[in-house]
């Protein structure tokens, strides 16, 4: 609301105890239910009129042993006490109902006002208590467009054991935000300020100071977040911006020095592609998401000539798959800006694109659904079910991709007979 923006989520906090706030439901609506869904920090889910309201009675914390979740909660009667454990400034403010008299007793609304992150109180004991919130300041000023305090940024290095300790799935989520801001190299720029790039993705941290040469003006490091700043402006998928920021991680680990002294890195896409799927794993992405983004990796070095013939073409949109095609060109479009910060040309994958469409619309086989015959009508030609069936369905597919007027059943199992003898021999 401060920020002009429309609210989605409403958090309600009382003097009431979970089995006062029960009981007040109960009375107000014999049919109502009251959920224990957080009872051991004082939260209650409570099913009113059609809405789930998540109701907290007034607490302090006490004791972080896992740099997360605080060990003790105890109730208090004071608003402004409860809103003296959150973490910053703009996320303790209240409105006090029927009214909607706003509770601000730290100074939250001038500091969103100001575009500030600032920590409730002393940063370096808010962020001990929670490992997270030095991340979350991170990704805050990312989303937001904010300046962290000078105060609250000096206290992050000093805390990085304790956000060590906050699970994978957490750090995902708060890395996904970031890139999924408007410019995401603000984010991954301050977690390298302070320690928590090297903390949570070394692999990238260690692209800083990588240079590359030839047409390249920036280092390993400033390509990348340039990349991904790039597909963020386009409003790019979330799987190629994340392509984008991973696709050189392997940059460091391949170069080498040739003998003009210009540095090489033969086959970084592939240790890139290793890279990042041992990446997305460790911060438990999900499996689609991550082959998504390790299959865009692994394939953005194509390198298309007008000397390609029709069945390159074909054998491109097979090994990217037609449903990854518009993913490839758009990290290849981020890749090309992020080599000196120039806009592509709108012509610059044209050609390919061009060809590419053709065939798809030529309607030729890509897939082995796509052939003339299957592996049912193999059996019935007297083949056995198996390993052999498989490879043979492949070198079917791989003669149509280079002669597509080969796609009759009678041509292909001719030829299908023809390899099923050969291998017998």
């Amino acid at each position: 609301m401060l920020r002009g923006k429309k609210a989605h989520d409403w958090d309600l906090a009382t003097n009431a105890t979970p089995e006062e706030v029960a009981a007040i439901f109960k009375k107000a609506s014999p049919a109502g239910k009251v959920i224990p869904t957080g009872i051991k920090h004082g939260t209650v889910t409570a099913l009113y009129r059609g809405r789930n309201m998540e109701i907290t009675t007034y607490r302090t914390e006490a004791d972080y042993s896992d740099g997360r979740r605080p060990d003790q909660v105890h109730y208090t009667m004071s608003i402004e006490e409860d809103l003296s454990r959150r973490d910053f400034t703009m996320n303790a403010i209240a409105l006090r109902l029927p009214k909607g008299e706003k509770v601000d007793p730290f100074g939250g609304a001038a500091d969103i006002k100001a575009g500030i992150i600032r920590c409730v109180g002393d940063p370096a004991a808010r962020f001990a208590e929670d490992g997270l919130r030095p991340l979350r300041a991170v990704r805050f000023a990312a989303q937001l467009t904010y300046r962290i305090e000078p105060g609250t940024l000096a206290a992050i290095p000093g805390v990085l054991e304790t956000s060590a300790k906050v699970s994978a799935e957490r750090v995902r989520d708060e890395i996904e935000k970031i890139i999924a801001s408007e410019k995401p190299s603000r984010g991954f720029l301050c977690m390298e300020e302070t320690g928590l790039l090297k903390l949570f993705l070394p692999e990238l941290a260690a692209c800083r100071g990588i240079d590359q040469k030839g047409f390249h003006c920036f280092d390993v490091f400033a390509h990348s977040l340039l990349a991904c700043d790039y597909a963020a402006e386009k409003q790019y998928p979330q799987e190629v911006r994340a392509a984008a920021l991973l696709h050189d991680i392997g940059k460091p680990i391949t170069r080498q020095l040739d003998t003009d002294g210009i540095y090489t890195f033969y086959q970084h896409e592939a240790e890139s592609e290793k890279m990042t799927r041992a990446i997305l794993e460790r911060l438990r992405f999900p499996n689609v998401f991550t082959d998504s983004v390790c299959h865009l990796v692994k394939e953005h070095m194509f390198h298309y000539t007008d000397d390609w013939g029709d069945a390159a073409v074909r054998r491109f949109i097979v090994r990217i798959g037609e449903e990854n095609l518009t993913n490839l060109y758009q990290l290849r479009l981020a890749d090309t800006y992020a080599t000196a910060g120039n806009t592509p040309p709108p012509n610059a994958l044209l050609p390919l694109t061009y060809r590419v469409e053709k065939a798809l619309q030529e309607g030729r086989a890509f897939t082995l659904k796509d052939l003339a015959i299957s592996g049912k009508d193999l059996i019935a030609a007297g083949m056995k079910p198996g390993k052999t069936l498989g490879i043979i369905l492949d070198e079917l597919l791989e003669t149509v991709l280079d002669d597509p007027t080969q796609n009759t059943p009678e041509t292909l199992l001719q030829i299908a007979q023809n390899i099923h003898e050969k291998r017998k021999d």
